[in-house]
């Protein structure tokens, strides 16, 4: 029994002592949030974000999660693609027709290992040195966009995927899909 509940004790109506209850109860909750939840969201939403980029740099295969659209066919290097690191992506140590195709796999590979939660702390460094050179290289004054990427490959990087992962289920079946242990997972 709280003493505020107490017989002989009134019960405070000052908004001040109300919000205080309040906040409580809210910072009670905030911390009953699954950690695998926000390790799943943190995938999905970076997942979806490069598998987007890397579509725009293909044809012949549409697998577009945002707008739900389905085109089979054999994915190819756009011819787009390869002119965008032609001109605006100019890369200092990478020539466009290396750079445009590595970008491409690596857009479509990593995240969705990312997706499924298999190698995920990898999968996440990949992402987050590529972020990094697209903040250096590319677009750096996109630093806003590219922090909160990669404050959430950092993230994913400390804390693992989490329970609803594919890494979780091998570490449960006695497989290390980490070199340092499967904190997180």
């Amino acid at each position: 029994m709280s003493a505020a509940n107490m017989p002989g004790r009134p019960v405070s109506s000052h908004p001040v002592d109300r919000a205080g209850l309040w906040l409580g109860s809210l910072y009670a909750a905030f911390v009953r949030i699954p950690e695998s939840a926000i390790q799943l969201l943190a995938r999905v939403s970076l997942a979806v974000t490069f598998w987007a980029s890397g579509q725009t740099k293909i044809e012949g295969l549409v697998l577009d999660p945002i707008g739900w659209n389905v085109e089979l066919g054999w994915p190819r290097l756009s011819d787009s693609a390869l002119d965008l690191f032609q001109t605006e992506y100019q890369l200092p140590l990478l020539s466009p027709a290396l750079a445009a195709p590595l970008a491409a796999v690596a857009e479509h590979v990593f995240p969705l290992l990312l997706l499924l939660g298999l190698a995920t702390r990898l999968s996440a460094a990949a992402l987050l040195a590529m972020t990094l050179v697209i903040q250096i290289f590319v677009y750096p004054s996109a630093y806003a966009t590219h922090g909160l990427w990669a404050a959430l490959f950092l993230y994913l990087m400390a804390r693992g995927p989490g329970a609803l992962s594919l890494d979780a289920l091998l570490a449960a079946r006695g497989v290390n899909t980490t070199q340092s242990g499967s904190r997180g997972a």
